[in-house]
């Protein structure tokens, strides 16, 4: 296949053409792919590769009402607990032929509603939010536009329209009992204050049944807040025994105070993280924490959002995928 000349814009019917294929075949090769044969897929591919065609988006969503896009909206792109969960929403929107745009709020209120409104302004055909959406004005706004939004990693029983997640305060409560299961009786928390972390700490403190000190750093939480978070808590409470922290990367940071201060993990402090993310179990020593299934969450938000593109109903709107607690070195014997 010879490519076109630079000064001629390539169409819908030049990608065919060279394909073999009718126009129709083409244009659902590449926005409904489910509907043809890989072989035919490979084909109007090398065709548009052949002959430098740029689908015109706009044209296809004004007549078809569809933008084939879906906002996702994180708190920020650096949490790396999310990114299973946006690798998988990606990757099943596009087999369907949907674009993933990602905005993030900054886990800033404000700017959550200044991105929501901002999306809904374009149009998307489904909406994905990392958390539950908590200014009750934009809710309502959202459930007005009837576009199918799915809220993430968080449970509510009166979500905005369908949800996946698991509930932080049980998360506290399981952690509460684990500490306390191993004798543990002068415990701290290293937290973020976002809304979710406050949810686990508040949680754990209530069901522990003594005092907790807690240290509380801005959100995204990093190593070094995790490191200066240990100091504070270590200057409250000097013969602390175990740390329960909001994030893996918080714990890391933890881990590494305690290491540098001289103290032994877990025989002088134990430390527990949340999220699993991919260093967690590498670390020396591993440390435990609390697993969550992220890519489920996002392949089955996808599939609640292209359901109802279809026009069908989903018969689940609300899924719990529940959590467990990872026991590795940092909190053994």
């Amino acid at each position: 296949m010879r490519a076109l000349p630079p000064s001629k814009s390539a169409t819908l019917h030049d990608v065919a053409r060279h394909a073999g294929v009718s126009p129709i075949t083409a244009s659902r090769a590449l926005g409904n792919p489910s509907l043809v044969s890989p072989a035919t897929i490979a084909r109007v591919q090398q065709a548009v590769e052949a002959t430098g065609y740029i689908p015109n988006l706009l044209a296809g969503g004004l007549k078809s009402k569809r933008s084939r896009m879906v906002a996702g909206i994180v708190p920020a792109l650096n949490v790396s607990q999310f990114l299973p969960s946006v690798q998988t929403l990606t990757e099943s929107l596009a087999q369907e032929g949907y674009q993933l745009l990602l905005g993030q709020t900054g886990y800033d209120r404000a700017r959550e509603a200044l991105v929501l409104n901002t999306m809904i302004s374009r149009q998307p055909d489904g909406i994905v939010f990392a958390g539950l959406v908590q200014d009750e004005a934009v809710r309502e706004r959202v459930r007005r536009t009837g576009i199918p939004t799915v809220e993430i990693w968080d449970l509510s029983r009166s979500p905005v329209d369908m949800l996946v997640g698991f509930s932080h305060p049980a998360v506290g409560e399981a952690l509460a009992a684990f500490f306390r299961a191993k004798g543990w009786s002068r415990v701290g928390i290293a937290t973020a204050d976002d809304h979710r972390a406050q949810q686990r700490s508040h949680a754990f403190a209530a069901a522990f049944g003594a005092p907790v000190p807690i240290a509380q750093v801005p959100a995204p939480s990093n190593l070094q807040l995790g490191r200066g978070a240990l100091a504070q808590l270590l200057r409250e409470a000097p013969d602390l025994r175990a740390v329960c922290c909001s994030s893996d990367q918080l714990a890391h940071g933890v881990m590494v105070e305690a290491l540098a201060r001289g103290l032994r993990v877990p025989q002088d402090l134990a430390i527990c993280g949340f999220g699993n993310a991919d260093f967690s179990a590498h670390l020396f020593p591993s440390l435990s924490t609390v697993a969550v299934d992220g890519a489920d969450i996002g392949r089955r938000a996808a599939q609640m959002v292209l359901t109802r593109c279809r026009g069908e109903p989903v018969a689940q709107p609300v899924v719990d995928v529940g959590f467990r607690i990872v026991e590795r070195e940092s909190t053994a014997g």
